[in-house]
């Protein structure tokens, strides 16, 4: 089923022809496309293209990231499917998995996750912002595969009304196991956003990429 394959992509930077390191970036439930794009602006662009798949009404997945895996079917393998698509596409013009990075905020950061898990490779970063794994407390990680030193940032607020922080910590450790270079910072009290550490942590990460 083919619910987010049909909706628009949006880019900023450079053109994907002629891009050095691409960034797929992952909005959250509600938002759209050009909210988490507004992010690169913040971001370094020279060498840099970035893509932003828009989900079908503006939700990757209908329940809340926790719930039981087939609540959220056929959703979130759509979703899935489509952040692979866009992943093949990049590897199709020459990006190498090296150069590649996944941002996402809230449930796009959970999605972002999710895929990287199942689909672990090296790549140039893998950024959740205020996100973890998805699936109940008792789902199985047993995850394939190496991220090869990949370096993993997990930023979100210690008491986030969405995101336990006792998921983002789970997450931190299965990406460890799997051989990634993971940095977590639960931030005190912050609210369900974007913070300028989180900014930075992200521009510092791109910049050893190029």
């Amino acid at each position: 089923m083919s619910l987010h394959q049909d909706q628009p992509i949006y880019r900023a930077g450079e053109p994907l022809e002629t891009a050095r390191a691409v960034m797929l970036m992952l909005h959250g439930r509600g938002a759209s496309a050009q909210d988490i794009l507004s992010l690169a602006e913040e971001l370094p662009r020279d060498g840099f293209c970035f893509l932003a798949p828009q989900a079908a009404n503006a939700t990757w997945y209908p329940f809340p990231f926790m719930q039981p895996l087939e609540k959220n079917e056929p959703w979130l393998s759509s979703a899935l499917n489509l952040v692979d698509a866009l992943v093949t596409r990049v590897r199709n013009a020459n990006i190498p998995n090296e150069k590649i990075f996944l941002l996402g905020f809230s449930q796009g950061a959970c999605l972002a996750l999710e895929y990287a898990a199942r689909h672990a490779q090296k790549y140039g970063g893998i950024i959740g912002l205020s996100g973890g794994l998805i699936g109940p407390d008792d789902t199985p990680r047993d995850y394939a595969g190496s991220f090869d030193r990949t370096p993993v940032f997990l930023g979100c607020s210690d008491v986030d009304f969405h995101i336990p922080k006792e998921r983002v910590m789970e997450t931190r450790d299965v990406f460890a196991r799997m051989d990634a270079e993971v940095t977590m910072r639960l931030y005190p009290n912050m609210e369900h956003t974007v913070n300028q550490d989180e900014v930075e942590f992200a521009k510092a990460l791109m910049e050893l990429a190029l």
